[in-house]
């Protein structure tokens, strides 16, 4: 990632206050706006560009349940490629319980004594499932050269011609000979 770490927003952005929502009781929701344009690093090994969607928050006898259709991350990535950084978008659908009380054990998910619940374990989670997939910069990204690892993309390089595999030497002496 080619973001600086002093430019970038704690996860603490992502904790939601909803007491709100639990002293309403069940059947009670929110609707709400998720719109952060600046870097989030919401953990040691994910730092996101922006998050955008609407995130729904409904109160339930076991807690809060977080549903997200159209939540969409925008992270650095590495092409498998060629290895230059591209934005890369990602679209994550959320439906999660936030158990409160907090029951041991039970739940990965809770929300704190404070009334907070904390996305960013859950947002971690959704993201790193999505970013364990081979992306490239470009549907024709033509990588890097096997033999002097210059980008396709940005020049060509004659390695192919010169380089020819061990194995198939005496046949391409025998096709240079039948010239």
């Amino acid at each position: 990632m080619n973001i600086p770490t002093a430019n970038y927003l704690n996860k603490r952005v992502l904790k939601l206050n909803v007491g709100f929502l639990l002293s309403a009781g069940p059947s009670n929701h929110k609707i709400m706006a998720l719109n952060i344009t600046d870097p989030v690093k919401i953990a040691d090994d994910l730092v996101v560009k922006s998050i955008n969607g609407t995130l729904r928050l409904s109160r339930n006898k076991e807690g809060i349940l977080v549903q997200a259709s159209d939540l969409v991350f925008v992270v650095d990535r590495e092409c498998s490629r060629c290895l230059n950084t591209f934005e890369h978008p990602i679209s994550i659908t959320i439906e999660e319980l936030f158990a409160s009380p907090h029951p041991i054990d039970e739940s990965e998910f809770f929300v704190g004594q404070d009334g907070q619940l904390d996305l960013a374990p859950l947002l971690r989670a959704e993201a790193l499932i999505q970013l364990a997939h081979r992306e490239y910069c470009r549907v024709d990204c033509q990588g890097l050269c096997v033999y002097c690892g210059t980008n396709l993309n940005d020049t060509t390089c004659d390695c192919a011609d010169n380089q020819i595999d061990p194995r198939m030497a005496k046949l391409k002496e025998l096709l240079d000979a039948g010239k």
